[in-house]
């Protein structure tokens, strides 16, 4: 999941008259004139909002003779559902868990960090890589906007290969991109070493 596309979703769902939109889609398809009909508004307004609904491919359209009929996306509405679901409760596993996965980062880092900190070299495995990411990140604060630069010193600490190291920052949502300014994800978006 990006950060980008949840963003851009909740933005889009934000609007009283698309929540009623998808509510009609839910129970049935609909062309844009039985839409406006059910909800007092013009044509052109509900193509509108249609519009947008699409953008974020929560409704698709089917033309059938003369009359496009829209459709929920509900595998989409049911993702973002997801999504927000787990942030809402996810327990992070019971004790036991959590306590394994520690034991098995703990084994990794003294297994791919010298002494003073530095990576040996980037793990090839995914878990392991994902487990050096993090701590990696875990030294940059939440809420910071880190210039390039910046952040390329503050990976030169770990490894000389900042470049692919940034990347797979960004690839693995430990942090977000825009214009050259980077930012760390909330912890719920990182890539799950539970795997």
């Amino acid at each position: 999941m990006q950060l980008s596309k949840q963003v851009a979703f909740h933005k889009t769902m934000g609007d009283p008259t698309r929540i009623k939109i998808v509510y009609l889609l839910a129970s049935e398809r609909l062309h844009v004139g039985a839409i406006a009909g059910k909800l007092g508004l013009t044509a052109p307004t509900i193509s509108h909002h249609l519009t947008k609904l699409k953008e974020c491919n929560l409704v698709y359209s089917r033309r059938e003779k003369n009359t496009v009929y829209y459709y929920l996306n509900k595998k989409v509405l049911s993702h973002h559902g997801s999504v927000l679901h787990q942030f809402a409760h996810d327990e992070k596993g019971d004790s036991m868990m959590e306590e394994k996965r520690m034991k098995e980062k703990q084994k990794v880092m003294n297994n791919f960090l010298e002494k003073n900190g530095r990576i040996k070299n980037i793990p090839s495995q995914q878990k392991k890589k994902l487990y050096i990411l993090e701590h990696m990140v875990e030294g940059l604060k939440v809420g910071e906007k880190y210039k390039e630069k910046n952040l390329n010193e503050y990976i030169q600490q770990f490894h000389e290969d900042f470049a692919t190291l940034r990347r797979e920052f960004i690839i693995h949502q430990f942090m977000y991109r825009e214009n050259s300014i980077y930012e760390v994800n909330p912890r719920e978006m990182w890539a799950s070493t539970k795997l």
